[in-house]
C-alpha cells in the first residue's frame, strides 16, 4: 500500500454529502497508510442501540471499501444484546467488547489494519450529528470522539418538539 492517501479521494467529503447524512450512515476517511494525520478514520450514526440490527449494514458498507472486516471492537455496555460474532455476507465477524466508550467503534481488517470510527448517538439531532460527522472525517482532526460529540451537542438528545 502507498504511504499516502489515494489522490482521487477527497480530504473532506463534499458539503452535499454532509447535508444528506441520516441515521445509519457511515462517513469514512479511509487511509490504510501507517502514518495517519487524524485520530479518527470516520463516523457512524446508527439508528438504534440494537447492535444486531445495526452492525451488519455497517460491516457490509465497510467491506465494500476495505475488503473483509474480521473484528469489531466496541463498548458492550453501550449496546443492547452484544453477540460474540455476527454473520455478514457469508463471513463471520468477531465482536470484542472493550471499555472504549460508546463514542468509538474499532474495525479490524485482516490482522493489523485498524480503523477507528466515532459513533454518533442514535438520538442526536440531525444538525448536531452532521456537524460531528463532518469534524470526525477531517483528515487533520486531532480531537477525540467524545470531545467532538460534546462540542457539537451530539451527546445530548434533541429537545422535544
Amino acid at each position: 500500500m502507498a504511504d499516502s492517501p489515494t489522490p482521487d479521494l477527497p480530504r473532506l467529503l463534499p458539503d452535499a454529502v454532509h447535508r444528506s447524512v441520516k441515521p445509519g450512515t457511515a462517513l469514512l476517511r479511509l487511509e490504510t497508510a501507517r502514518a495517519r494525520e487524524g485520530i479518527l478514520d470516520g463516523a457512524w450514526w446508527p439508528r438504534s442501540r440494537d447492535i444486531g440490527a445495526e452492525l451488519p449494514s455497517l460491516i457490509s458498507a465497510l467491506t465494500e471499501h476495505l475488503g473483509p472486516v474480521t473484528r469489531v471492537g466496541l463498548d458492550g455496555s453501550a449496546w443492547d444484546g452484544l453477540p460474540t460474532r455476527v454473520m455478514v455476507d457469508g463471513r463471520v465477524v468477531h465482536i470484542d467488547s472493550f471499555p472504549v466508550g460508546d463514542d468509538t467503534v474499532l474495525i479490524t481488517r485482516g490482522d493489523r489494519d485498524h480503523f477507528s470510527l466515532m459513533v454518533v448517538p442514535p438520538d442526536a439531532s440531525p444538525d448536531a450529528a452532521r456537524a460531528a460527522m463532518a469534524r470526525a472525517v477531517r483528515a487533520d482532526n486531532v480531537t477525540e470522539a467524545r470531545q467532538i460529540l460534546i462540542e457539537t451537542g451530539s451527546d445530548t438528545p434533541p429537545a422535544p418538539a
